[in-house]
């Protein structure tokens, strides 16, 4: 179920990045559905492009150990090899295990629980669509002298996801939080990471405020 709450936000996610931001908020089910088919396109799409450049480093790793192996006495030079095998690997995992989940997906449809995904996703999406003005001037208020309008399409919508988890679908915070980390290491660039990790922790400390100040 974790798997699936995550693929969920993945999907709702990139659903909403084929929402144009001025454009006609106001979807209906069909619009909905349409969406969410594209979005999983979009998905398996992702993970076979990464697939693809992490076949690519792996080959030239490969080549590169076979390479120091002809050249004895060269430590350094199988070190980095090493390190960068490393890294290749730990970028491999990351592809597999968005890709599990996704490759279970045709399972999923000939079961309940596809319902629940995409009933799920559609409830983010619908959620955020009908709450948008509530949810971005309470991001604001958090924005440390920020307005979230200046942040990229895909750190905003990140922050939305988060906050309506949250806020409507009573998620715990730091589960929340950690999904929303989660996205924006995959999707958002080093500046942006480091500036929703900061957003993040403003809100779950807005958060146990809010819930401070109405069981007082």
């Amino acid at each position: 179920m974790h798997h699936n709450r995550s693929l969920s936000r993945e999907l709702a996610l990139i659903s909403l990045s084929l929402i144009k931001e001025n454009g006609d908020y106001k979807l209906n089910t069909l619009n909905i559905e349409e969406i969410f088919e594209s979005a999983l396109d979009s998905l398996i799409k992702y993970c076979r492009d990464e697939l693809d450049i992490c076949e690519s480093e792996l080959e030239n790793a490969s080549q590169k150990i076979l390479n120091s192996e002809l050249q004895e006495g060269i430590v350094s030079s199988f070190a980095n090899v090493r390190e960068e095998l490393k890294q290749s690997l730990k970028k491999i995992e990351a592809v597999m295990n968005t890709l599990s989940v996704t490759l279970d997906f045709p399972k999923i449809v000939v079961s309940s629980e596809q319902v629940d995904i995409r009933n799920d996703v559609n409830q983010r999406i619908s959620k955020i669509i009908n709450n948008l003005a509530i949810i971005d001037s309470e991001i604001d208020q958090v924005m440390d002298g920020w307005k979230l309008s200046r942040l990229p399409r895909i750190d905003r919508d990140i922050l939305r996801i988060a906050y309506v988890d949250i806020n409507f679908l009573n998620t715990p915070v730091a589960v929340a939080c950690d999904e929303a980390v989660n996205l924006a290491n995959k999707y958002s660039d080093t500046q942006g990471r480091k500036f929703i990790n900061g957003v993040l922790r403003r809100l779950q400390t807005a958060k146990v405020q809010w819930l401070f100040d109405i069981n007082k």
